[in-house]
């Protein structure tokens, strides 16, 4: 099924990076970065489906050469701390084509970013299984900048609005809304929620839609990004370490300006491909968990059925229904004959039991099929990232191998 994950973050000068060399990166591009009089050169790099800009209308034309946007950008930044680009990347739905995918990123990006005057320079990639890609991982990388786009080039002031939470959570619900209105206009019932799995089931549980919230009850995966997988590849072991976040702020008067330190280590769960391999298998056996308690409910009711209908059918009370030796003889005596008064209330009661036990049996037949239906989701998912490791562990081979015959 399609996946959402939709994330941003600041391109800073402040951690060694330069835009140019994103820029070049996510291209697949030869660029020459002429701030610090480098070339960057990945033009034999794979998996690059597609490159554009894209800006808005009557800006100035060399806007649209990623050598030229790219580099202003780098020398109209004075400052060591400077932020030079906001970068977004998205997953897309495997389900289009290549074609399709194109026209949604492209609507998506000219509806809620060129319409504001940045200037938007994306990649689509498609996923390299021989470098260890998930064959489902079609994604676009999107550089924005920080200032409009005029006719005289870009501004020289940054659009602060553009930093606001409140667009942050615009963007993400509209690109959940964009990828879902084109899965529905090519035939596909796949659904994107930019929500939490915790969020998505309340909502679920609230409307009373018990499927949707059992196939939500599942711990979410942690992203591997393309560190984790490189560092995988190459059978490297990535160690946590504290970090200073955020901006600096001052603790108290007189004292210097600190930033928040993050102390990872303190909640390290080793390497994220390991994680989210636990991840993977503890989901599985919930599921398979979740399975079997249904069944033995199912089968607990239907025997409570079975209990009902016969009291129902022969108007039979609690007390031989004790003692079931003694119930053939009571049905023969009761054969032929037309039940009693006191008879008919015990058959009317009865009667009423099982059929709030169908009911019951009716909605748990529901639930067990969603449940059928999240375990062998999990299953499948277990799979996939079973295969998808076992890619990742044959690169390494081939690696290895090469580094042998050199």
């Amino acid at each position: 099924m399609a996946s959402y994950h939709f994330a941003v973050q600041v391109v800073k000068r402040s951690q060694g990076r330069s835009v140019v060399a994103m820029a070049a990166y996510r291209a697949g591009e030869r660029l020459h970065d002429s701030r610090r009089n480098q070339v960057e050169d990945y033009s034999k790099r794979r998996g690059v489906a597609h490159r554009e800009i894209m800006a808005p209308e009557g800006s100035a034309h060399w806007l649209t050469d990623r050598e030229s946007l790219w580099n202003a950008v780098e020398h109209g930044e004075k400052r060591v701390d400077a932020q030079l680009a906001r970068e977004i990347n998205m997953a897309l739905p495997h389900e289009l084509t290549h074609q399709q995918r194109l026209e949604l990123v492209r609507g998506f990006i000219a509806e809620h970013f060129v319409s504001r005057g940045m200037v938007a320079d994306f990649a689509i990639h498609e996923p390299v299984v021989e470098k260890g890609d998930n064959h489902l991982n079609h994604h676009a990388h999107i550089l924005l900048s920080l200032r409009q786009a005029t006719a005289g080039g870009l501004r020289s002031v940054k659009t602060r609005e553009w930093n606001s939470d409140s667009l942050l959570r615009l963007w993400r619900a509209a690109w959940a809304d964009h990828q879902n209105r084109a899965l529905h206009r090519y035939g596909f019932d796949a659904v994107v929620d930019h929500r939490t799995l915790a969020v998505q089931r309340a909502a679920a549980i609230e409307r009373g839609d018990r499927d949707e919230a059992l196939l939500l009850d599942r711990l979410p995966e942690v992203h591997i990004g393309p560190l984790a997988r490189q560092a995988g590849l190459h059978g490297q072991i990535l160690v946590s370490r504290e970090r200073e976040v955020g901006p600096r702020r001052y603790r108290q008067p007189g004292e210097a300006a600190v930033r928040r330190v993050r102390k990872y280590p303190l909640y390290d769960r080793g390497s994220r491909l390991s994680w989210t391999k636990g991840i993977v298998r503890q989901n599985g056996q919930r599921a398979r968990s979740t399975l079997e308690q249904l069944q033995f409910r199912r089968a607990r009711l239907e025997r409570k059925l079975a209990y009902w209908d016969l009291r129902a059918k022969y108007g039979l009370d609690g007390k031989t229904m004790k003692h079931p030796h003694l119930v053939d003889g009571v049905i023969a005596g009761r054969r032929g004959r037309p039940l009693t008064a006191h008879e008919r209330v015990l058959q009317l009661h009865a009667a009423k039991r099982a059929d709030l036990l169908r009911r019951l049996l009716t909605e748990l037949g529901n639930v067990l099929r969603a449940a059928r239906q999240q375990s062998e989701g999990s299953l499948i998912r277990t799979r996939t990232f079973s295969d998808w490791v076992r890619e990742i562990g044959d690169a390494i081979m081939r690696d290895r191998g090469r580094e042998l015959d050199r």
